[in-house]
């Protein structure tokens, strides 16, 4: 099992828009090859940023898997125009939280701080 963490950098007074734009874009994620499960985390100290981690079934179903598609490419443009600047992508690999894992609510919706 391997973890993507997406560290997302948000213009300071965009982001109740950057969660409606991602709620918008999810399923392109939601869908892809090796997804199991995502959590949408927004900073406390820093709320203009966002913490995204997805499980993959393995690194290459998110790269180059999800990375070169079109969903990808669609789900990007969807929130590029929020960011204030590039956002940091790297991976970790593990199994479950003890006591249970992350994943997307029954509802579909992305877990959030």
């Amino acid at each position: 099992m391997v973890y993507e963490i997406a560290v997302l950098p948000v213009h300071p007074h965009q982001t109740e828009a950057f969660r409606r734009a991602f709620a918008e874009v999810e399923p392109l994620l939601t869908r892809a090859k090796g997804y199991g499960g995502h959590l949408l985390a927004q900073g406390i100290e820093t709320p203009e940023q966002f913490n995204l981690i997805v499980r993959w079934q393995s690194l290459e179903d998110h790269s180059p898997g999800f990375e070169e598609s079109e969903d990808h490419q669609r789900f990007m443009l969807g929130l590029e125009d929020y960011f204030s600047a590039e956002p940091r992508v790297y991976h970790i690999e593990g199994g479950a939280f003890p006591g249970g894992d992350f994943g997307v609510p029954d509802s579909g919706a992305s877990v959030g701080i």
